[in-house]
């Protein structure tokens, strides 16, 4: 009896040992995806439009083969070096980090990882195992630029700028030029915040621009401060990263937003299926990588704008390129002549504000 109890109890510990072991080799077999915010999803903007698109992504591949592992708060500076070495060291084959400022220090752990696949978000240093991805946003802040334009009564709209980089100087002449397609008189002034992520300083800028009489205010920042201070101010907004009329329903005529996920997805399934390839993306409206939210139809006073949006909407995705010209730049200078386009290459290098913004690039 004793030596049935023994072998009983063997069995049952083997039997418990082999479960772990099995648990634990399904977890190891997961692909684990390594990923640095330098902010919180709960920002509703830049971090969170990049939560939702790798939550996504992982739903479509499968949560039985995915596992993401996430640092957040990682600051632009040799943090980011730690916080990625953290993620290899947790077993990530992939490393995407969301932010500019990662570039210098995650093409450096490239070169020191050669056997894991790096991501750049709107970084140009690639690598052979070091890929950089964007999208032309700019094409969907034309679209919010319209509606924008058509709504001003003052023709003095406002733009709560982050950083003065080619992806900030980009969207805003974007969006510029969608204003002046459907109003030549309006302008757009540009205040710098030097910052990605303060709410309070995002928001005091928009009250500063809202001061100086200006009654739509549009932004490239991640959270939606500006859109609140126009609404506290009864002026109207255009939103970034994700829809924030949740935040400002009486004042966000509509938001120019992304949708991750069309990269995400299958960028982990090369990874994962060893396909990798190291390139540098960048697409727009015609991949649904960049977007806009559904228009406002309560607060827009031009109710034939949607029609207008969606004409040129259908044209940008035939191929029209928004940089074309003649086109002048703040000074008067020209910088396209007629017919002529910026080439991708020009428009992720680009730091000059087109005709009709009121403001300077910081060097």
């Amino acid at each position: 009896m004793k030596k049935l109890l023994w072998l009983g109890l063997v069995l049952v510990v083997f039997a418990g040992v082999a479960l772990v072991g099995c648990n634990g080799a399904a977890k190891d077999d997961k692909f684990k995806v390594g990923v640095i915010y330098i902010g919180e999803p709960g920002d509703a903007g830049w971090t969170y439009a990049h939560d939702q698109g790798f939550k996504a992504a992982v739903k479509a591949i499968g949560e039985d083969k995915v596992e993401l592992v996430i640092q957040q708060n990682v600051k632009e500076d040799q943090s980011a070096t730690q916080a990625m070495e953290a993620l290899i060291n947790q077993g990530a084959k992939a490393i995407f980090a969301t932010s500019f400022g990662y570039m210098d220090y995650i093409v450096d752990l490239a070169a020191k990882y050669p056997d894991v696949y790096f991501y750049h978000c709107s970084g140009y240093k690639a690598a052979d195992n070091l890929s950089t991805y964007f999208g032309k946003i700019e094409q969907a802040r034309y679209l919010t630029g319209m509606v924008a334009g058509s709504q001003t009564e003052t023709n003095k709209i406002g733009y709560v700028a982050a950083m003065p980089i080619p992806e900030v100087v980009r969207g805003i002449n974007g969006f510029t030029l969608g204003v002046r397609s459907v109003n030549p008189e309006a302008t757009v002034k540009v205040i710098w915040t030097n910052t990605w992520y303060d709410p309070q300083v995002e928001k005091d800028a928009a009250n500063a621009l809202l001061k100086d009489g200006i009654d739509v205010v549009a932004q490239h920042q991640d959270t939606a401060g500006p859109q609140i201070a126009a609404q506290d101010a009864g002026k109207w907004s255009i939103g970034y990263n994700s829809d924030m009329s949740k935040f400002a329903p009486k004042a966000t005529l509509t938001s120019a937003v992304w949708n991750w996920e069309v990269y995400y997805e299958p960028a982990i399934r090369a990874a994962m299926d060893g396909t990798f390839t190291s390139e540098q993306y960048f697409e727009g409206l015609n991949e649904g990588i960049a977007s806009y939210s559904k228009l406002s139809a309560d607060l827009l006073k031009d109710k034939g704008i949607q029609a207008k949006v969606d004409e040129m909407e259908a044209k940008i995705k035939g191929g029209y390129n928004i940089f074309t010209g003649p086109l002048k730049d703040n000074t008067g200078k020209v910088v396209l002549e007629a017919g002529k386009a910026h080439n991708d290459g020009e428009l992720l290098s680009m730091m000059y504000f087109v005709e009709g913004v009121i403001g300077t690039i910081p060097k």
